[in-house]
């Protein structure tokens, strides 16, 4: 009987200990015991450790004293990174420097088709340190008067959804302050450049080309499609064929010997006509597209982003329109066309010399990176001798 005894002293749980039995798995021995206090460690467990406190900044007077030097080594720091990237580009591009990227148009012969566009290269000086002119085929020049233009009111240039707006106004110094300080540096830095040229009536035309025909530029540029003057002019030019025709004519006898290129709107119901009456006029070549009427709107305020109202889009939001175009003028043509509109990587350019165009002109790409044309240029470069294609067999090999 003792024996019995023992078991039932197993079977019964301690009721002062409160302790689990594993023998049961039965846990409602747990009753009564307050779970919720924490456990104590053992004695032998290392203390925790108290994050540091955050140091307080301490203001150093001496890190703000010459802000002056710190822009400067900011500077110098950004041109070093750009000669870096150039340097690395001109080693990737090694095995391929022997493709040749020469161009003509009309006489002019170009070591490239790549051209840096009006109005985003300013005079074809300020971005040398970045961009040499002579790498490139060509340079033209912010639009020319006769005399100073102020330009439009600021604001006067918006981003957009992948694009850029602006409405300039064609600001420039007018072409007797262009040729005493401007012409004759351009000419020692650029290997080509030429100047584009506004005006009001078609008599300032011609005589802004009678000016230039005497000075040592390449070529003139005749700007007959901007969409952002506020007097007669610009884009209205252009889309009437019973003005276009006489302005070309004059402008092409007044500028001679120096050869024309005339720059056409976008928005036009037959861009093949405009371009055969330029052709028939004696234009050298034809340039085209430029900027789209556009509207950039304020919500907040209910007005335009631009003091002017309208502006121009440009960027990659114009390139299919620019393509388009591009491919319907230089089937009707036989003068040289030279294509634009959203040009930003070499495999652009391509697509517009495979529509028929002879050269290409780079613009807001050059906004975003004054570097941007050497990268184009780089990059036709390695396409072509990587896929073993010349321009010629490139260009107006596009079939619909």
């Amino acid at each position: 009987m003792p024996a019995d005894r023992d078991e039932d002293k197993l079977a019964k749980p301690e009721t002062g200990s409160r302790k689990f039995d594993p023998r049961t798995q039965d846990d409602s021995d747990l009753a009564g015991l307050d779970l919720s206090r924490p456990r104590p460690a053992p004695p032998d467990a290392p203390e925790k450790k108290k994050a540091p406190a955050p140091k307080k900044k301490i203001f150093d007077r001496r890190k703000t004293a010459d802000r002056e030097a710190m822009a400067e080594a900011a500077k110098i720091r950004a041109e070093t990174r750009v000669k870096k990237a150039a340097a690395a580009r001109d080693r990737e591009a090694g095995d391929y420097k022997n493709v040749d990227l020469g161009v003509s148009i009309g006489p002019l012969r170009l070591v490239n088709p790549v051209v840096a566009a009006s109005g985003t290269f300013g005079y074809g000086l300020e971005l040398r340190d970045f961009c040499p002119p002579r790498r490139l085929g060509a340079v033209v020049t912010k639009g020319l008067s006769l005399r100073p233009w102020p330009g439009n009111a600021q604001p006067r240039m918006v981003e957009t959804a992948g694009g850029l707006m602006n409405a300039i106004g064609l600001e420039n110094i007018g072409v007797e302050e262009f040729l005493a300080t401007v012409a004759r540096p351009l000419g020692q830095t650029a290997g080509c450049f030429g100047a584009n040229i506004i005006g009001a009536k078609v008599e300032e035309y011609e005589a802004l080309a009678g000016r230039l025909s005497l000075a040592k530029i390449d070529f003139i540029e005749v700007n007959v499609s901007c969409p952002n003057l506020a007097h007669p002019g610009g884009m209205s030019f252009g889309s009437d064929p019973e003005v276009l025709f006489p302005l070309v004519e004059k402008v092409v006898a007044a500028a001679a010997p120096k050869p024309v290129i005339v720059k056409l709107p976008p928005l036009v119901t037959d861009i093949a006509g405009l371009a055969k009456i330029c052709e028939s006029a004696g234009a050298t070549a034809i340039s085209l597209i430029n900027t789209l009427p556009g509207l950039a709107v304020d919500f907040e305020n209910r007005r335009s982003k631009i003091a002017n109202g309208f502006g121009g889009l440009s960027g990659p939001p114009v390139k299919p329109l620019a393509l388009r175009q591009v491919y319907l003028a230089a089937r009707a043509v036989k003068i040289p066309v030279v294509g634009m509109g959203g040009i930003m990587s070499g495999l652009d350019a391509l697509e517009f010399i495979a529509c028929g165009a002879s050269a290409v002109q780079v613009g807001t790409a050059t906004l975003q990176d004054p570097a941007a044309p050497l990268r184009i240029v780089d990059e036709l470069r390695r396409h072509l001798g990587r896929n073993k294609l010349t321009l010629e067999e490139v260009r107006g090999s596009l079939r619909l």
